[in-house]
């Protein structure tokens, strides 16, 4: 999905100078409401940021004030996925 938001310009100069990327910031801050009001999990919003690991998503909810909460399911998939990375390296 492509989102497109309407910034006055006269607001738009100051918003690109204080963000390195604008657009990067405001899907990590769509992310960070998503998931505090428990409309995507954790793992949504890994692939929602193409990140590659649930710690980095959770660093990013953590600079947006969301400290992440991981259910069962999520859990057990880390461990699944930590036994298969240890079991994986020579």
């Amino acid at each position: 999905m492509t989102l497109t938001v309407d910034i006055p310009d006269d607001l738009a100069a100051d918003l690109g100078a204080g963000f390195q990327n604008l657009g990067r910031a405001a899907l990590e801050a769509l992310a960070a409401e998503a998931y505090s009001k428990e409309v995507l999990s954790l793992e949504q919003i890994r692939r929602m940021l193409g990140l590659g690991s649930l710690w980095e998503a959770q660093a990013i909810l953590s600079r947006h004030a969301v400290w992440p909460d991981q259910s069962a399911e999520e859990i057990l998939a880390d461990a699944r996925r930590s036994f298969e990375f240890r079991h994986a390296i020579p």
